[in-house]
């Protein structure tokens, strides 16, 4: 059984001045989640997301945009602003002002007029290219979303505490701990969370940079068609099989979505 390390492998630089040149970008990845408390469970899938400036969205040919959109409504904030000016709303709530430095987001595109983005993260820079912050964006299936500030060290580490309902299977306090180095002609991920003293959840997620062109688009499409379909899908399937097996049910706390993602 591999532990949280060897989902670590990077690389790239996790601080250092950002390559303006790495979005838009295709990862073809695997996503791991290893569940550690009984009943244990352990499974992989193939996935696909994207790397995208918010300040400059990639354009599709028409024939191929309905597979690849990017909506505000989609992530935290209003509808009525971009993405980006919603992330700097919201990071200007905690005190951090860009002042114009670039955004790399890495997401599920909405295909096909659906999208489920299980996490979002943004890795914000200072017009210097220098790393100011990683805004993790978590997505539950009841339609809510939770944002996460991360200030990662030298190694992309960052510690925070769980604040947000994800799985009916698992307590609804801990800790997170999450490397996320900013993706370079690799992708890797790892999120491990620790309730009680001890390590109930490891997920990671690597995977290989592509060229962001049509062709590529269709060849995933292709290979991996309805992704985020998939996805919800999964999850649910998941649950179901955890549901089987009696793993006791934590009850969802009452809480409101929240429109600015806070």
């Amino acid at each position: 059984m591999r532990g949280p390390d060897s989902w670590s492998t990077v690389d790239n630089a996790t601080t250092g001045r950002c390559d303006t040149h790495v979005a838009p970008a295709l990862y073809t990845a695997e996503i791991r989640h290893l569940r550690r408390t009984a009943p244990a469970r352990d499974f992989t899938h193939r996935i696909h997301l994207w790397l995208v400036d918010p300040d400059n969205l990639p354009r599709l040919p028409w024939w191929l945009a309905p597979f690849a959109r990017f909506r505000a409504a989609d992530h935290l904030g209003s509808p009525d602003r971009s993405i980006r000016e919603n992330l700097d709303h919201w990071l200007a709530g905690h005190g951090i002002d860009l002042d114009g430095g670039q955004v790399l987001m890495l997401t599920h595109a909405r295909v096909a007029g659906y999208v489920f983005n299980p996490i979002t993260l943004y890795w914000c820079h200072r017009p210097d290219g220098m790393l100011a912050c990683v805004v993790a964006e978590v997505h539950n299936t009841y339609h809510q979303r939770h944002c996460y500030l991360l200030i990662p060290d030298a190694d992309g580490h960052a510690r925070t505490p769980k604040q947000f309902y994800v799985s009916p299977f698992l307590d609804p306090d801990g800790d997170y701990m999450m490397r996320v180095p900013r993706p370079g002609a690799r992708l890797a991920i790892t999120i491990t969370l620790n309730q009680g003293g001890d390590t109930t959840l490891v997920a990671g997620l690597r995977g290989t940079r592509r060229a962001a062109t049509p062709t590529e688009v269709v060849k995933l499409l292709l290979a991996q068609p309805f992704l985020p379909q998939r996805v919800s899908a999964l999850i649910r399937r998941h649950g179901i099989a955890l549901w089987v097996r009696r793993t006791p049910i934590r009850p969802r706390p009452h809480a409101r979505r929240a429109p600015n993602g806070k």
